[in-house]
């Protein structure tokens, strides 16, 4: 039971975050969150070094910084029946930093900090799903040291150095409310308690830890086929991360009653450690930008996102006085995706841009593996943003962007650590995010 009930516990062991789609957030840029975050076939100056590296080549400024960032207000419903429940969630805050140099005339170097993946999920303590997710909370960064080389008048090659590091928080039911109903049912002497506990989760785990930092690259190339025509293409590598001492808080709804019942059903999770690993998936994008008239801009591009590298999540606990801890493995089963964006700019005065974007965001999660950890389905995009300069080197940048979920239905199965039965947990999810944005951007 002890082994049942820490899979049970570990199984949402994150950085399993549900941004984006997955645990993958594209606020990067306030101007590009504008036009559907396109941004892989355009000279964006600094922040091409999350686009494309490539990009930095095209640099024509001495000195280009850019800071911005983001408020994701994200809501949801799962539906079963008459049962339906909302998560109450608080806003997430990605944010970006980039600061690009011109070296020579033939080569720009930069640095950027960003917040590429990430989320919070709360779905609250006492829900029929609390055995599966309560609440979730993970942030992660990525700094990027950068160097572009242009080769000639219209072929850039850039590269940077993913630094990745983060933490998280996650709580879930150890023993749900239907849990103790079905140990009161083999000790008919529990029965007023579990009666009492109905709707309430007798005890509960917290697993928090930190990600130590990780290594990747983050290449691409760009290429002027003519004046008004641009392609791109650039590739961010997978990224294994992994929290080296990541460590358990035990909670019960009324210990003094509870702990003397439950404790010798759960595993002493609070007396150790655990380690778990989990890839952050490689991206390739390819796009291209074309510019009918002098002022306006249009893009569109295909992001490849690498979900399929995430089959299951191995956990090993270690615990005080035993040589080995608990392992366990937690199948996910995700499957690649794509991401399909459109968007354009059309500059209105010398001193106002205008943005309008789409984009098309395919879910990597498989019907059978729907959780509400991630509540993951095909989604659509709607952005809108503009840049005002009010002085010829500085630009304010918002952008506003709305997320909506296509309804899905799904179910996720796991093991009842009272009857060591598989049970199903399924329903219909909805989800849908509102997103603001905005950033400075300054060049010299």
């Amino acid at each position: 039971m002890k082994k049942i009930i820490t899979l049970a516990c570990a199984a949402m062991l994150p950085l399993s975050y549900t941004a984006a789609e997955g645990y993958q957030v594209n606020s990067q840029s306030a101007k590009q969150a504008g036009m559907g975050h396109v941004g892989v076939a355009m000279k964006l100056g600094a922040e091409s070094m999350h686009f494309n590296p490539a990009g930095l080549g095209f640099l024509d400024k001495t000195i280009d910084l850019s800071a911005g960032i983001s408020g994701v207000f994200s809501s949801g419903e799962y539906t079963k029946g008459n049962y339906k429940h909302k998560p109450d969630n608080d806003p997430s805050t990605p944010l970006y930093f980039y600061a690009g140099f011109k070296i020579y005339d033939f080569m720009s170097a930069g640095i950027s900090v960003t917040n590429p993946y990430g989320s919070a999920m709360n779905w609250g303590k006492n829900w029929t799903g609390s055995h599966l997710i309560q609440d979730i909370s993970l942030k992660s960064f990525s700094i990027q040291p950068t160097l572009a080389f242009k080769i000639g008048d219209h072929l850039s090659l850039g590269a940077g150095m993913m630094m990745m590091f983060g933490d998280f928080s996650l709580s879930r039911a150890l023993i749900a409310s239907d849990d103790l109903a079905a140990v009161a049912q083999m000790m008919p002497e529990l029965q007023p308690i579990a009666a009492k506990y109905k709707d309430i989760t007798p005890v509960g785990a917290t697993l928090s830890g930190n990600a130590g930092v990780r290594l990747g690259f983050n290449v691409g190339a760009m290429y002027d086929i003519t004046e008004q025509l641009t392609v791109g293409v650039s590739y961010r590598s997978k990224v294994k991360m992994k929290v080296p001492e990541g460590t358990a808080e035990l909670s019960y709804a009324n210990e003094l009653e509870l702990k003397p019942i439950l404790g010798t059903m759960i595993p002493p999770l609070d007396q150790g450690t655990f380690e778990a690993e989990l890839p952050l998936p490689s991206n390739l994008n390819v796009g291209i930008s074309y510019k009918p008239i002098e002022r306006l801009m249009l893009s569109g591009e295909v992001q490849f996102v690498g979900w399929g590298a995430y089959k299951e999540l191995n956990v090993q606990f270690r615990q005080e006085g035993l040589k080995e801890g608990y392992s366990i493995s937690a199948k996910k089963e995700y499957k690649n995706s794509r991401i399909y964006r459109i968007g354009g700019q059309y500059a209105t005065t010398d001193r106002l841009d205008l943005r309008l974007g789409f984009y098309f965001d395919e879910s990597p999660v498989k019907d059978e593996f729907l959780n509400p950890e991630t509540p993951s389905m095909n989604k659509l995009g709607t952005t809108v943003g503009l840049s005002f300069r009010p002085l010829e080197k500085l630009s304010v940048d918002v952008a506003l962007s709305y997320v909506t979920g296509f309804g899905r239905d799904g179910s996720y199965t796991d093991i009842s650590p009272v009857t060591k039965q598989p049970r199903v947990f399924d329903g219909h999810y909805k989800i849908r995010a509102f997103t603001p944005s905005i950033g400075l951007a300054y060049s010299f």
